[in-house]
């Protein structure tokens, strides 16, 4: 029963996402790379917030709140702040600067080699980390909910190679043969399905907890864990207090604002009031987020104590034991398509980022279009299998799957954010100091890395997010200090090029200074 309701819902979302392509030219860069620039507010948010929202978020952030409680929820809450500074300062610059992807935009205010050098760092970040962790995280989850080692009658390791496989084949036919639109339209429909799936699991957990009674779960669960709901956490926690205000912001900004597989489906907006709804829109969601990739994580301490031996199996354990046997299909079937929006997103930005800022620029000038689109296709073929064969090999990372993410992140994040912010702010600084930067930023990341994790046995004393932070200001430094000594020969003026509307939504000032004004009582209420 579970089997045949997983395979009807995920093959009604691919029938559904086929038909909305069928209008779309899939040829060219705009048709292929951001559907046809049609995107709605609605369709914004929801492929903005299933993009974002996949297991290795359900699966890792449950994973650290079973460890450390709610205090992990700076990682969603913090994000609607934000997509709010996204939708007000970064998509109209954007947007009027009509471009495809976040290196363009560096290409017109730096120079050629800057957008390659950006370019590589967003495809290397994708295929090492963020691609692989994306297929092992789905493929425990799926592999756990099902029982696929018993069901196959093989090694737990064995069957996470057959989901991994499974996951990243499927993913690269969405995302290399349908385009941004097809992606976009799955992500909508999963994201209802994920929104009410995702809700559904705490609701049953607390009912179990409860006796059937969810106000007695809730009384129960704060009752006998009232360490687990303490916002500020400890000065070892994984993401201590002081972070909220140096790196945390820096990841959300340039995750939100910066991150190719997320801010093209704003790019892809057909006007820039579409666009800062969609944003709003997500942000305002994603508020509710800690009640899908934290509460969870409570619930199954509570439930489960010590008996688990790997944090990250929380989640996929407590769905297995408190969702009815008839919803537990559906639900990995809404899971799948999470897991498939956010391989298939960056896949389908991998593919963006080569044919047109590396292709098109060193391979061959001349291509056509189609040319383009074909060329990216092939790569992405080759990105997956590589992506497929490197997942497995992840098991037990350190500090979680969550948290390895976000700090090996960091070699790439802080130094696009960087040349990024200053490329917006100042007309003078010149390309070498956003090659400076760059380079020293991603390198100078990398050295604290490997002494964080292999040189220094306790560990690197500062929090990788406060070296985010530090790296951060004095990579700007490092850009100013040039721009100053050897500023530009003339001054960078970013030119309207009307490929949408840029009339900004009258109500984006308003409606986001409310949602940040909610996210700090929600923050104060737990602290």
């Amino acid at each position: 029963m579970g089997i045949l309701s997983f395979l009807g819902f995920t093959l009604l979302v691919g029938v559904i996402a086929y038909i909305s392509t069928l209008k779309t030219d899939e040829n060219t860069s705009d048709g292929y790379f951001l559907g046809g620039r049609s995107l709605t507010g609605v369709v914004i948010a929801g492929s903005l917030l299933l993009t974002n929202l996949s297991t290795e978020q359900i699966v890792g952030l449950n994973g650290q709140a079973f460890t450390e409680g709610i205090l992990v929820m700076a990682w969603e809450t913090l994000a609607a702040i934000a997509m709010v500074i996204t939708a007000v300062f970064l998509l109209p610059r954007y947007l009027k600067g009509g471009i495809t992807t976040v290196p363009q935009f560096l290409e017109r205010r730096y120079d050629t080699t800057t957008k390659a050098i950006t370019s590589g760092l967003f495809l290397s970040g994708y295929v090492v980390v963020f691609l692989p962790i994306v297929l092992y995280s789905g493929s425990l989850a799926i592999s756990t909910m099902f029982d696929v080692p018993e069901m196959l009658g093989v090694s737990k390791r064995m069957s996470i190679w057959i989901c991994v496989f499974g996951i990243g084949i499927t993913g690269s036919i969405y995302a290399i043969f349908g385009g941004l639109k097809a992606v976009a339209v799955s992500d909508t429909i999963n994201a209802v399905g994920l929104l009410i799936g995702g809700i559904m699991i705490p609701v049953f957990g607390l009912l179990e907890i409860g006796e059937g009674s969810i106000g007695e779960g809730l009384t129960t669960l704060f009752k006998d864990n009232p360490e687990k709901f303490n916002s500020i956490g400890s000065s070892d926690a994984s993401v201590p207090f002081a972070t909220i205000f140096t790196g945390m912001m820096l990841v959300q900004l340039f995750y939100w604002g910066t991150n190719q597989a997320i801010i093209q489906r704003a790019l892809g907006a057909k006007n820039l009031r579409e666009g800062q709804k969609g944003l709003i829109l997500a942000s305002f969601i994603k508020i509710l987020g800690p009640l899908i990739v934290v509460l969870p994580g409570i619930i199954a301490f509570h439930m489960f104590g010590d008996t688990l031996t790997n944090a990250d199996e929380a989640y996929p354990t407590l769905v297995s034991n408190v969702l009815p046997l008839s919803l537990v299909g559906f639900f990995a079937a809404v899971l799948f398509g999470a897991i498939l929006s956010s391989f298939n997103s960056a896949l389908n930005s991998s593919v963006t980022l080569f044919g047109i800022d590396i292709y098109k620029e060193y391979i061959n000038k001349e291509a056509s279009e189609r040319q383009t689109v074909k060329a990216g296709k092939l790569f992405g073929i080759v990105l997956a299998l590589l992506a497929m064969f490197i997942a497995p090999f992840i098991a037990n990372a350190p500090d979680g799957l969550f948290g390895y993410l976000q700090q090996v992140n960091g070699c790439y994040s802080i130094p696009i954010l960087t040349i990024i912010v200053v490329g917006y702010l100042t007309k003078n600084v010149p390309a070498i100091a956003a090659k400076v930067a760059i380079i020293s930023g991603a390198l100078l990341y990398l050295f604290y890395v490997v002494l964080d994790n292999v040189v220094m046995q306790d560990g690197f004393p500062l929090h990788f997010l406060h070296v985010m932070a530090i790296l951060f200001v004095l990579n700007i430094i490092i850009m100013l200090v040039i721009g100053k000594l050897h500023p530009r020969e003339q001054a960078y003026e970013q030119q309207y090029t009307q490929e949408v509307d840029i009339t900004p939504w009258k109500s984006v000032t308003l409606v986001g200074g409310l949602i940040c004004v909610i996210v700090v009582g929600i923050y104060s209420y737990f602290s």
